[in-house]
């Protein structure tokens, strides 16, 4: 069934380089690998700058050496996180939440769409619990959601068809506060998942397609542009989105306005480049905008890229997803939580229920 409904969907070959070869091995999807970032950097998303050679930390007065939150259980500290870039240097704001009683807790870098994180809406106190360290950022910080270029937008050209869209600035900066916390004793740097919702859930997917050093990428309800197939999706399309926000993507992504059918690349991709780490797309059952059955094909797409490392993929029965049964077994995880177009206590839980398991 999910195999003719594939087939429906008439996709780019994943595993297919460009002179036609087929892709069976880790050191065959490293080539393909490069092929398909190049791709998408150059028709979607836009090129990103290499990193700086340097990201500098200093504790916000405000927040003094941390404030204990959570009866205790947590420390919440203010980070200003500098690096220099071709225009000057930037800073922005990390709210960085550790628990006291883990000794090198592994994280979640969240991108919020709230000026002072973390969202009202983050259980903080839970992940807390259950081990997690916290590093949230607001988008605000690092760009505004238009198409005025300040920010981090005014400080590096950017070419009119195949410069970073702020899908990627925001992906650029939670790679940045990676840096960061690699250099922390008390953050497990080898257990450091990325994760957003929405708009952020796409740059969080783009994160962690091009950063392969976070061990695993959450994106929820990231809809169109971001973990779900553009053939064949209901709701919002790429004539939709590249219409209203084309400050996202790079110039080229106008091209495949209407043209989805045509294009050489798809969503299914974005979530293959997170192989063979673990990635987790989440979709909510009421969230007809995003389409939770294109955010689910996507993941049953992307999963031979897992298979050429000898690893599952998505493990799923041959059918569309029952609403509340998350899918976990594999490097390919999804779940339709019952409910809206939000990021919920559900979906942390089981976010986190997986990463315990797995130790990533």
């Amino acid at each position: 069934m999910l195999q003719e409904k594939l087939n429906a969907r008439r996709l780019p070959a994943l595993m297919t380089m460009h002179n036609g070869q087929p892709v069976q091995t880790p050191d065959g999807w490293r080539e393909r690998r490069r092929e398909l970032m190049d791709l998408l950097s150059r028709e979607e998303y836009g090129v990103t700058p290499a990193p700086p050679t340097a990201v500098s930390a200093a504790v916000d007065p405000a927040s003094g050496q941390g404030n204990s939150i959570c009866a205790g259980k947590a420390v919440r500290q203010l980070i200003r996180l500098s690096f220099d870039t071709p225009g000057g240097p930037f800073t922005f704001t990390l709210t960085l939440i550790t628990p006291t009683r883990v000794p090198r807790a592994p994280a979640f870098v969240y991108m919020d769409f709230q000026a002072n994180p973390p969202s009202a809406n983050v259980p903080v106190e839970e992940i807390i619990d259950h081990g997690f360290a916290l590093a949230a950022f607001s988008y605000q910080d690092i760009t505004s959601d238009g198409p005025a270029s300040d920010g981090l937008a005014a400080l590096y050209p950017r070419d009119e068809k195949t410069g970073w869209g702020k899908l990627g600035m925001g992906a650029f900066a939670a790679s940045r506060v990676l840096d960061y916390l690699e250099t922390r004793g008390d953050i497990d740097e080898a257990r450091v998942g990325v994760t957003g919702h929405s708009r952020l859930g796409k740059a969080a997917l783009w994160c962690g397609a091009q950063d392969e050093r976070f061990s695993m990428t959450v994106a929820n309800d990231s809809g169109c542009s971001g973990a779900a197939i553009s053939r064949g999706k209901t709701g919002e399309s790429i004539d939709i989105i590249a219409k209203r926000f084309p400050f996202w993507f790079c110039g080229n992504y106008q091209a495949w306005r209407g043209r989805e059918e045509e294009a050489p690349f798809d969503q299914h991709m974005v979530v293959a480049l997170c192989a063979p780490r673990r990635v987790y797309v989440c979709s909510a059952s009421m969230d007809d905008w995003a389409d939770p059955e294109s955010e689910f094909l996507s993941c049953a797409a992307a999963s031979p890229a897992w298979t050429a490392h000898r690893v599952p993929g998505l493990i799923t029965p041959d059918a569309l997803p029952e609403t509340d049964v998350p899918l976990t077994e594999g490097g390919v995880c999804y779940h339709k939580r019952w409910g809206t177009h939000d990021y919920s206590r559900t979906d942390w839980l089981w976010q986190m229920a997986c990463r315990e398991r797995f130790h990533v």
